[in-house]
């Protein structure tokens, strides 16, 4: 037997160049699972292996309010885009149906993707938009980037747990 000490033996040295996932904590996304089948009384989602689709709910199927309600029920959005600019300004009609379309057809992928609400501040010139999810208020604002350029920019808070996301053009 060699007299190696356990430092210089890699094989027994614990690995330091695992990247950690960072933990960010949402309130609104459960602990465990719901009971199967589940129905939101509020937008009528169902809870059905393992995730929330839209659907007829099965007969006896426990009540309970999904996510994307609690949040609306709460008003604390998970996401937040502002638009601004003069030319939204002049375009503004056109830019909302391309975002009301936009939430239609995530929202029926992922029904937990929503708008909660539309704030016009003409006294600032711009529209706040929020959302029950990030990935929509992502989507939304690369979309308008891709369509009418402008600048999109985001960053997520770690302060308030919401990402906030601005397009100007």
């Amino acid at each position: 037997m060699t007299g190696r000490r356990k430092h210089e033996d890699f094989i027994q040295q614990p690995r330091r160049d695992r990247m950690y996932e960072e933990h960010v904590e949402d309130p609104y996304l459960e602990r465990g699972k719901p009971a199967e089948p589940a129905v939101c009384p509020d937008c009528g989602v169902v809870f059905h292996k393992g995730r929330w689709q839209w659907g007829e709910a099965p007969e006896g199927a426990h009540e309970h309010r999904c996510p994307a309600c609690s949040r609306i029920h709460d008003r604390i959005p998970a996401a937040i885009l502002t638009l601004s600019g003069e030319f939204f300004a002049t375009n503004r009609q056109e830019i909302m149906r391309l975002i009301h379309s936009k939430e239609e057809r995530e929202k029926a992928e992922h029904p937990l993707e929503r708008i909660m609400r539309i704030e016009e501040r003409p006294e600032e010139n711009r529209t706040v938009i929020s959302f029950t999810g990030i990935h929509l208020a992502k989507s939304t604002g690369a979309a308008l980037h891709h369509a009418y350029q402008g600048e999109f920019n985001f960053a997520y808070s770690d302060r308030d747990d919401v990402l906030r996301a601005s397009w100007e053009r």
